[in-house]
């Protein structure tokens, strides 16, 4: 039976380290002479099968060792595997030391010389071998490093150091084309470098962690890397410990195929020398490495490429939500090329809708209409799946408006009707009909609803993001802007990046904050501040979402930006049958009531917002009397509403409300 290379290689090793004991053994009866002795432990490789050479032999070509750094390694590992070793140690050399020590290589074994001891020698450097310093260097203990003794044994293991903070990749699994078209590229780009000394750093940018590390892993495989991850949040803090780790890892490199991924996406931004200590890591290392981050590095002190990642083309992601076994009757009646047109899902996520939306689907009992059923919960599913990446950076609304809850004048109510139309048609219109093909500027749907506080621009959103079956996220545009340069756009950009896949529809509230009238640019702030405006218009224009902006002042907005802007939606003050209309409205079925009465409820010359807040408060001040609402506990809630405006409640306003007996304490 032909030998594997595991029972060759040991055999080999054993016999090496046999031609050292020999050594050893003649040293300590002053026998034959050093170089007689070690003639032994030639390269014979006994006739076996050999697919790679043995491991002591690729140890020493990978590290440059000769004859005598050789035997030294030898001479350390008899004393990991050998019981009685260091009574051979002793006896041959110094009966204090019972084990392996530079005096004692240098009497024993071939060739020897004093450049071996050195810290920049390779076996001190790559710490192939590790010194007890608490004696001289010629009478310190020397131990075989436990990595370097399982490389001999001819079992692999990563450093017990680096296995604390990096981990392998599983094998990659199935890749889009767009995606093995990376995968292309990347080989490439390292193949080209293979016979420098300096691997280009890759960058993968984009939003999608599981898509960019999958394309890092396949591109390793079919160059025959084994990669390795590294958070960067999980890198040693201090600067001893950090060249510890690239000392050890370098030696990885130098031992076999390996390649680092370093993780930047889940770094924690609260460490400030986080980006040090990571620049160091990427400019020392001059091995295979691959970044992963969201937005593009460009201060690297090395050759670096940068690919972007992107989700798989809109025909792709069709093709994989086909392949995931829908009915025919799905597949074929248009569906996914609107689910597509919606959704900008990544392979992994468009497995996981088609998971769960089936899952759901078959605990429903009987539906009506199996088909609309599972395209139901297919849509869902898709808003599940795009949530996780916007939930840190905005607000999720839960509108429960609906659209006969919205009193407005005819005009407002037939542009909300248009953008909602717009929305449901742009894949249409875009793709099908190629507008999107003639060019790729303002393919976004923005909006600007305009209004004094309270007319209903945040609930006419929640009834546009309800009628579309969208997802509503809030966006506080003062917290947004920052008074730093740049960071006003970064910040907008991770928003943006981040709903692209599930074409949510962006609330940006107080656009004030950003937009004013564009005046003379009198230094770098004002010049600044138009380029982060011109920013967020470019990104709604391309969004393939709806974006709504909301402004108390309209008039402050400078024109040119209105321009830019697809619908601009005005929310009047409500007048008195639009009051009553609201009041009638505001109170739900359920709510126990006493002779109210509407028309003077409407004399109130306040907005819906207001309205509401009074309903609210008035049925607390109901709930602990115990009774249904009145009129009384309206007017108790209207004196606590108009005192938070600091308004005077006006005699017309509240006469006749109720009898004087009724009237609360005003305090």
């Amino acid at each position: 039976m032909m030998q594997t290379w595991q029972v060759a290689n040991q055999r080999y090793l054993m016999n090496q380290i046999a031609a050292v004991q020999s050594i050893l053994r003649q040293h300590s009866t002053g026998g034959a002479d050093r170089q007689a002795a070690a003639s032994s432990s030639d390269l014979d490789r006994e006739g076996g099968d050999w697919e790679k050479p043995p491991a002591l032999e690729h140890l020493c070509r990978c590290f440059g060792l000769n004859l005598f750094e050789r035997g030294i390694v030898l001479l350390c590992a008899g004393m990991e595997l050998g019981s009685k070793w260091g009574d051979l140690c002793g006896a041959a050399g110094d009966s204090r030391h019972p084990y392996p020590t530079f005096e004692l290589a240098q009497q024993a074994l071939e060739s020897p010389h004093w450049s071996a001891f050195l810290p920049s020698s390779p076996l001190r450097h790559w710490q192939l071998v590790e010194l007890n310093s608490n004696n001289s260097l010629l009478t310190a203990r020397l131990r075989l490093s436990e990595r370097i003794m399982h490389e001999l044994m001819g079992f692999p293991h990563l450093d017990n150091r680096l296995t604390k903070i990096t981990h392998p990749l599983p094998p990659a699994a199935r890749l889009a084309p767009s995606h093995e078209q990376r995968v292309t590229q990347m080989v490439a780009a390292w193949q080209m470098a293979a016979a420098a000394t300096t691997f280009p750093l890759i960058q993968l940018c984009g939003i999608d962690h599981i898509s960019k590390q999958t394309i890092a892993t396949a591109t390793c495989e079919r160059l025959g890397y084994t990669l390795y991850a590294l958070s960067s949040k999980a890198l040693p803090p201090n600067l001893q410990d950090l060249q510890q780790f690239l000392r050890l890892w370098e030696r990885e490199v130098v031992l076999g195929q390996v390649a680092l991924l370093i993780d930047w996406d889940s770094a924690a931004s609260s460490d400030p020398n986080r980006e040090n200590r990571v620049g160091l890591l990427l400019e020392s290392l001059k091995s295979p490495l691959i970044l992963l981050s969201r937005d593009r590095c460009s201060a690297l002190h090395r050759p670096f490429v940068t690919y972007t990642i992107h989700n798989p083309t809109q025909p792709e992601q069709v093709q994989l939500w086909q392949n995931h076994g829908l009915d025919e009757s799905i597949t074929n009646n248009g569906f996914l090329e609107t689910l597509v047109g919606q959704f900008d899902l990544s392979l992994h996520q468009i497995a996981s809708a088609s998971l769960e939306a089936k899952t759901a689907n078959a605990s429903l009992v009987s539906p009506a209409s199996p088909e609309e059923s599972l395209c139901q919960q297919l849509w869902e599913a898709c808003r599940v799946q795009a949530r996780p990446q916007l939930d840190d950076l905005a607000q999720r609304l839960t509108p429960q408006e609906v659209w006969d809850d919205l009193i407005l004048p005819e005009a407002p109510k037939q542009a909300l009707q248009d953008i909602i139309a717009q929305v449901k048609q742009r894949s249409q219109v875009y793709h099908t009909w190629g507008f999107a093909r003639k060019s790729n500027r303002g393919l976004g749907i923005s909006a600007l609803f305009a209004g004094v506080s309270g007319t209903g621009k945040t609930m006419a959103a929640g009834v546009v993001a309800q009628a579309l079956q969208l997802d509503l996220y809030r966006i506080d545009l003062s917290s947004v802007v920052s008074k730093y340069i740049g960071e006003t756009e970064k910040n907008l950009r991770r928003v943006f990046d981040a709903a692209e896949s599930g074409g949510v529809v962006l609330l940006f509230d107080e656009a004030d904050a950003l937009f004013g009238k564009r005046g003379d640019v009198k230094d770098s702030h004002d010049r600044y501040a138009n380029m982060e405006v011109s920013y967020l218009l470019q990104r709604m224009e391309s969004y393939r979402g709806l974006a709504i902006m909301t402004t108390n002042l309209k008039d402050a907005i400078d024109p040119a930006f209105l321009r830019r802007i697809r619908f601009v939606v005005r929310f009047p003050f409500p007048d008195f049958d639009q009051r009553v209309l609201i009041w009638r409205r505001v109170f739900p079925p359920t709510l126990p009531t006493a002779d109210l009465d509407f028309r003077k409820l409407a004399r109130l010359n306040v907005a819906g917002g207001n309205i509401r807040n009074i309903a609210l408060t008035a049925a607390f001040f109901a709930a602990t009397d115990g009774c249904p609402l009145s009129m009384a506990h309206l007017l108790r809630a209207t004196q606590s509403e108009y005192n938070k405006l600091e308004r005077p409640t006006l005699p017309a306003e509240i006469r006749g409300w109720v009898k004087a007996a009724e009237k609360p304490k005003t305090g």
